[in-house]
């Protein structure tokens, strides 16, 4: 079976397919999964409000109406889309740069950490389109009652009070937490499908139809999004604390990332761990069948279980 390339690869076109991908394989599903979401970060503040997920769902839905298990929606669709273009358009471009620098020897002898290198460096950017909108929705979620019924009234709140510095004060924690994230997320979904293929099945990926790669795309989607809660999960535990914290009036001490660390103590940054294997699993799971369906539609072929930069599919970048 032979692939149908509408667009080159490694083209301009190729790169801003991806980031169309990304968008939509982020924020939508992000957006799916919030009334878990909410349950696991009120979970992480306030250890034991709840006695599990149907039961948190219950009793929000009790105090809050239905419409409270999707408190946060708004500020999740806006900033997983904005994360979801640089991560994947990012790691696209960034995996065939390294991958042209050190060589194609190099680049297939070491693809693990190629793709390590590459998803690192597109989180770091992705992450500094995320962070105001993950401060909103952690900051709506974690407060009984909601800090904002709406992400315009939280917006405004947070600028008015805080100014921007409101928005960005936890960056370094959200990039502790996104960077391990994403670093597992890709290297341990391309070496999924890589063993997938090899394992259970033994002829060339490019045999198989595109129902069956995008199962591959799936099945080594949900290992790697299990992989990724662990890896994250302390650092996500801390995000939601700090944009717990009310602003500190003057001459009050508002507590700092290390500081929180100790209070925490080690069992304390696991709280939600359970949750959160399952969130993530999914939705990373999901992710990557959005992502490569919508590569497949567009003629590109799936991901995983190939070189970074093939020599023959090279093309200079338009």
């Amino acid at each position: 079976m032979s692939e149908t390339k509408a667009i080159p690869l490694y083209s301009t076109n190729y790169f801003l397919a991806c980031t169309v991908g990304g968008v939509l394989a982020c924020g939508p599903t992000h957006s799916l999964v919030t009334p878990l979401d909410l349950v696991k970060c009120r979970s992480q503040v306030q250890p034991g409000l709840y006695k599990g997920v149907f039961d948190g769902w219950k009793t929000i839905t009790k105090a809050e109406g239905f419409r409270g298990v999707f408190t946060g929606i708004g500020p999740t669709a806006i900033g997983y889309s904005l994360q979801g273009a640089g991560k994947y358009g990012l790691y696209e471009v960034f995996k065939y740069k390294y991958a042209n620098l050190v060589g194609e020897d190099v680049a297939h002898n070491h693809r693990t950490i190629l793709y390590l290198g590459a998803s690192a460096s597109a989180e770091l950017f992705a992450d500094v389109l995320l962070c105001p909108m993950e401060a909103l929705k952690v900051r709506m979620q974690t407060s009984i009652p909601p800090f904002a019924k709406t992400t315009g009234e939280g917006f405004k709140k947070i600028m008015a009070t805080e100014g921007i510095n409101g928005f960005y004060k936890g960056l370094v924690p959200l990039w502790c937490r996104q960077v391990p994230y994403t670093m597992v997320k890709f290297a341990s979904f391309e070496k999924t499908v890589e063993i997938l293929y090899k394992t259970f099945m033994p002829k060339p990926k490019s045999e198989y139809n595109k129902v069956q790669q995008l199962g591959v795309s799936f099945a080594g989607g949900y290992i790697a999004g299990v992989f990724c809660a662990v890896v994250s999960h302390p650092a996500d535990v801390l995000v939601s604390k700090l944009n717990n914290q009310k602003k500190a009036v003057a001459g009050e001490h508002q507590a700092s990332a290390m500081e929180v660390i100790k209070k925490l103590g080690l069992r304390g940054l696991w709280t939600g761990l359970g949750p959160r294997i399952f969130m993530i699993g999914t939705l990373t799971a999901l992710q990557w069948l959005v992502y490569d369906s919508f590569k497949v539609a567009v003629g590109l072929p799936t991901s995983g279980a190939a070189d970074p930069a093939p020599a023959e599919e090279k093309v200079k970048i338009e």
